[in-house]
């Protein structure tokens, strides 16, 4: 046989669509050409073949060598197409045989010495793999991650050699069995931490509850940073199909062990110089960011107004959308971002506008100017502002009070969401057009006192939806079928302490 097929998989977001490594050996000068738009690691990858087939004892062809990655217009990049190369020369040369290639994918880069390396967006590529029906040969280092995926046959590998040897029968290997189990239970930041900040900790609950975006502003040490960081605590525990989703685009951005993480809500927290490529994600390559890393998620972004405005107006369309698109030359990317914004800032440059502790040293023209940092439109789709105080030193320093833990508010939020989803098969916050005419009915009554209160507090048409939203999230963390007044005067008093 002169020709060789073996199945592998590219990288194109967090899918991975399939590609054939097709190795032809004929007559003529002794020449290895990679063709089906490699990139530079892909070509590379000749060299590291040829030195991992003679430093295993194998023979490497002295003919000409050409290697189709085929469909010829997918881009291709990174080490994982070394083993299905080497493996697709062995076969073609007639160095093995064995009717098992078309039941396995294979990935895996190879060390100059024939060792297999880890490849980076094994979890998307196992996730491809079991949808065909096809077993998987991945790097041992893989392993525990392409694990993740239930019901997939794995089989792991250290080296070339061992590879061959199971392909040819001579030592079979076992599939691999995980041990880390699923875990949605455990909370690592526990509401019960925070003291006082009742108004606050409501906020944060109702946020949770319909899947709003939060603001919290107040001095310096109140504990905003404190509240936000409990927000993945109280939300329900992730589906395993979205658990896969969040570990997915973590295992293309790489550089963290998912295994020990799957099945947490992320939490990003990115410091206020990030450039808004690194929000959005990009690259040649196009990588995830924190906007994207942070789905099904919490985005807590800290000090707000010191962000770049640039990277701020990022965040106004996957808000929306809950999707980002880079676009390049050679491809468009899209990730998934359906995320919680929660924000924190001070009330002035100097932090202490308002507080009872410090006098604050601003001026009104600077407290303006530092507020205005933050565009009207992006504070138009945070739905609830709230202002954290400072916290009198008996409450801070007193043992016995103690405060409601995340396990019962979560038990509230997974009750409120459950109704939400079977009244309209999504959250609150989604709600638009029609479906949020059908399922937020105001009587007149409530649509005039609403209408007073938007004059009053100067919210927009938007503004103005999204209290009407949170009033239903209210009302059903409630239990009640309509929006009374109650309802809707708590929404709005949690857009009283809007900025502008």
């Amino acid at each position: 046989m002169t020709l060789a097929i073996i199945k592998c998989r590219a990288q194109v977001g967090i899918h991975a669509p399939p590609v054939s490594v097709e190795v032809h050996l004929s007559n003529g000068l002794p020449q290895m050409s990679i063709v089906g738009l490699p990139e530079t690691a892909v070509k590379e990858s000749k060299d590291r073949v040829r030195s991992a087939l003679l430093n295993s004892q194998f023979e490497f062809p002295a003919k000409r060598i050409t290697i189709n990655l085929s469909p010829a217009d997918l881009p291709k990049e990174g080490g994982r197409f070394d083993l299905p190369i080497a493996l697709g020369i062995l076969v073609a040369s007639g160095q093995i045989a064995s009717p098992l290639l078309d039941q396995f994918e294979f990935a895996g880069e190879l060390a100059l010495d024939g060792a297999l390396r880890r490849i980076a967006g094994a979890l998307p590529f196992a996730h491809a793999a079991k949808k065909a029906g096809h077993d998987l040969m991945i790097p041992g280092s893989n392993a525990e991650e392409a694990a993740l995926i239930p019901n997939l046959a794995i089989y792991t590998a250290e080296h070339l050699l061992d590879v061959c040897r199971h392909l040819i029968g001579q030592q079979k290997i076992a599939p691999f069995i995980s041990k880390v189990p699923y875990n949605t239970e455990t909370i690592f930041r526990d509401l019960a931490d925070v003291k006082g900040q009742h108004q606050a900790k409501r906020a944060l609950e109702v946020a949770a509850a319909g899947g709003h975006n939060l603001l919290l502003f107040g001095p310096p040490g109140t504990g905003k940073t404190m509240l936000a960081s409990r927000l993945p605590g109280i939300l329900p525990p992730l589906p395993i199909d979205k658990a896969i989703e969040v570990a997915a685009i973590a295992s293309v951005r790489g550089g963290v062990d998912i295994s020990k993480h799957f099945g947490e809500r992320p939490f990003r927290h990115p410091h206020h110089t990030a450039s808004a490529v690194a929000m959005a994600g990009g690259g040649s390559s196009p990588k995830p960011g924190e906007i994207s890393l942070a789905h099904c998620g919490v985005l807590f972004l800290d000090e707000l107004p010191e962000f770049d405005r640039k990277v701020l107006e990022v965040l106004r369309e996957p808000l929306e959308s809950g999707v980002v698109t880079i676009s390049r030359a050679a491809q468009n990317v899209e990730y998934p971002a359906k995320f919680q914004l929660v924000a924190a800032m001070n009330p002035c440059p100097c932090g202490y506008y308002g507080s009872v502790q410090r006098p604050c040293v601003c001026s009104e023209p600077q407290i303006q100017r530092y507020r205005h940092k933050i565009s009207g439109p992006l504070l138009d789709r945070i739905d609830l502002h709230i202002k954290v105080p400072e916290l009198p030193r008996g409450i801070l320093f007193n043992q016995a009070l103690t405060s409601e833990p995340s396990v019962a508010v979560r038990a509230r939020v997974v009750q409120a969401q459950q109704v939400q989803y079977q009244r309209q098969g999504k959250l609150n916050h989604e709600l638009q057009g029609k479906s949020l005419e059908q399922y937020c009915v105001l009587e007149p009554s409530l649509r005039q006192f609403l209408d007073q209160a938007m004059d009053k507090f100067k919210l927009s048409a938007r503004a103005s939806h999204r209290v009407i939203k949170v009033a239903r999230t209210i009302a059903d963390l409630a239990g009640k079928s309509n929006i009374e007044l109650a309802q809707l005067a708590e929404a709005l008093s949690f857009r009283e302490a809007t900025l502008h």
